[in-house]
């Protein structure tokens, strides 16, 4: 076995979202989450109440398959899984001052089969499912009163599972919340947009709730890792102008200043000076301030894609699956879904966060959404995804570049282990996963699992601890 670069401990694993792959929306005491009425997922406006052709009400049906699911994981040999806990299983409203038991056994039982089988938890606390009714009767993170309700949900949860969970992260891809404020944020929005100033309102609002949260599980879990959550996305100069570079730094600002709050416990210079200029002045209490203080113990975060930027106006066409904005990059190709593919921009993610925050780093979503063909081959039903083991080998690789650059790297858990409910399309024709579920847009199938190809090439990987790489 040739050398590998990934060091002893690394934790290989996978990584899903309760509202894409639980269903049972209605069931365990549940109550809605704003992704019940997302039909079409971000690209799509919302309903009143839950309708037939929102795939996202069935997933896959992991709720009642969770133990054959985790079974083929820890085939695969999985040392990790991340999940979510969806927050309307544990407070159905989200304003409850008691938790709903049937949904904390739901989970326990999750973590027995976890346990059973070696595999360590990492728990998600809020993944884009924030309770309807918060959404409706509070206008979500817009209302400071959402700080103590998810205050009251963490405590919960650090209090029944703290000594089963060591790694957890507060809020998915919090950056997204000015882009996707409904389902980041449980957000309505009204005709016209959401007015900015409520929109960096809710922003400090879950920053603050990030770092209470963090308090917390050092008080009750003092052996537990809290980590952030950011969705990363390099951004390159169109062109070697200044300009261009300038732009580019402020976009990258963007995206920083989150990472940047939960690691250093105050908003940066940059971000104070972009208020300024919008005229926007956040409310922001002595405690407010104390709070943000407990900064994290690592940032973990989602890779997908990178992105040009320009500051000429005229260039400035976003590319169609890039839905953070930005500009296609004419050097790349692209995913069906037009999320340009680039295995060197992990490596440039990795170096810049290491280097700006000095915390260790989690990657906890990447992975490759394509349409795959079910097919029979000696009797066996499975899929011929060469092109994803390509992707995950390409990005891989460079995750081994990066821990050769000293970057300390904690572990890498593959987006959608298994086919889930697209977040961003509300479709499972759009699938990631190393196991085929047998469903399909139109809700028909059988939900049968079946093992793909990359299947057997990611057990080989976490076998070797990345020595099978194709470096």
């Amino acid at each position: 076995m040739k050398n590998t670069p990934f060091p002893d401990g690394f934790l290989w694993g996978g990584s899903t979202a309760a509202n894409q792959i639980e269903g049972a929306y209605d069931q365990g005491g549940k109550g809605l989450s704003v992704q019940d009425v997302m039909p079409r997922g971000i690209s799509g406006p919302r309903s009143e109440t839950p309708t037939p052709d929102n795939l996202k009400l069935v997933g896959i049906d992991h709720y009642h398959r969770y133990a054959e699911d985790i079974a083929l994981f820890a085939e695969m040999g999985f040392g990790v899984y991340r999940f979510s806990i969806a927050w309307s299983r544990i407070f159905p409203k989200g304003d409850e001052t008691e938790p709903n038991e049937e949904g904390l056994a739901f989970y326990d039982r999750v973590l027995d089969e976890l346990e059973k089988h070696g595999i360590e938890p990492l728990v998600t606390i809020s993944h884009y499912e924030t309770p309807l009714h918060l959404a409706e009767q509070y206008g979500g993170w817009t209302n400071r009163e959402l700080i103590g309700f998810y205050e009251r949900y963490a405590r919960t949860l650090f209090e029944r599972f703290g000594s089963r969970v060591k790694y957890w992260l507060t809020f998915n891809e919090i950056n997204s919340l000015l882009h996707a404020p409904f389902m980041s944020g449980g957000i309505p929005i009204p005709e016209g947009g959401v007015p900015e100033q409520q929109l960096y309102q809710a922003m400090h609002h879950e920053l603050v709730a990030s770092a209470r949260a963090t308090r917390i599980a050092r008080e009750v879990a003092p052996e537990a890792k809290v980590g952030c959550m950011v969705f990363s996305m390099p951004i390159y100069p169109l062109t070697p102008s200044p300009d261009d570079a300038v732009a580019v730094m402020e976009a990258d600002h963007g995206n920083l200043v989150y990472g940047d709050v939960h690691t250093r416990g105050a908003y940066p210079g940059y971000f104070l000076r972009t208020l300024r200029e919008k005229g926007i002045e956040l409310e922001i209490t002595d405690q407010d301030r104390d709070d943000l203080t407990n900064t994290v113990d690592f940032v973990s975060f989602s890779y997908y894609m990178s992105i040009a930027e320009t500051a000429d106006p005229s260039k400035k066409v976003a590319g169609e699956g890039n839905i953070m904005g930005g500009v296609p990059n004419p050097t790349l190709e692209a995913s069906e879904w037009g999320w340009q593919i680039d295995p060197v921009g992990l490596r440039l993610v990795l170096n810049q966060f290491w280097d700006r925050w000095q915390k260790p780093l989690f990657i906890v979503e990447n992975g490759l959404g394509a349409r795959d063909q079910l097919v029979e081959i000696d009797g066996e039903k499975t899929v011929v995804d060469d092109y994803r083991i390509a992707y995950l080998n390409d990005h891989l690789v460079q995750v081994g570049e990066a821990l050769q650059d000293d970057v300390d790297v904690l572990g890498y858990t593959s987006w959608g282990c298994i086919d889930i409910v697209s977040a961003s399309t509300a479709q499972l024709s759009k699938r990631y996963g190393f196991i085929y579920v047998d469903r399909n847009d139109d809700g028909t199938g059988t939900l049968d699992r079946y093992r793909k190809k990359s299947f057997g090439w990611y057990a080989d990987v976490i076998r070797s601890n990345g020595a099978s790489l194709s470096f």
